[in-house]
């Protein structure tokens, strides 16, 4: 299950990083009352809401996972994981290409995470 949770924490720490990109403190002097309820208001409050709950959500279930898997392993598998699914997330939504160096240091990682996976205890 730690690996599970592992997996998980990285699907929020790339939410997360997507958060911090978009986030932008200098469009906070723009929120009024008179626009925070509305589309304008919320453009500029999603990416500060979605930093701070992908940002406990990743610690959260990261810290699930220390419980189980020696601190090491977790932070490279966790690491990794999350480099996989922010070239993935580039891809599929931001229509970025991938050369062929990168998908084998891609597949080489992978092939280091499920090498950590098996010779864990735990």
């Amino acid at each position: 299950m730690a690996w599970i949770y592992l997996v998980i924490a990285a699907l929020f720490e790339t939410a997360w990083t997507y958060a911090v990109k978009y986030l932008k403190f200098s469009d906070f002097k723009y929120l009024t009352f008179t626009n925070f309820y509305s589309v304008e208001g919320l453009e500029i409050m999603a990416p500060l809401a979605a930093y701070i709950v992908f940002g406990i959500a990743n610690v959260y279930f990261f810290s699930l996972a220390l419980k189980h898997v020696s601190t090491a392993t977790a932070f490279a598998v966790w690491t990794a994981v999350t480099l996989v699914f922010l070239k993935i997330s580039e891809i599929v939504f931001l229509q970025q290409s991938i050369s062929w160096t990168e998908a084998f240091f891609m597949l080489m990682i992978m092939a280091g995470i499920i090498g950590l996976k098996y010779n864990t205890v735990g």
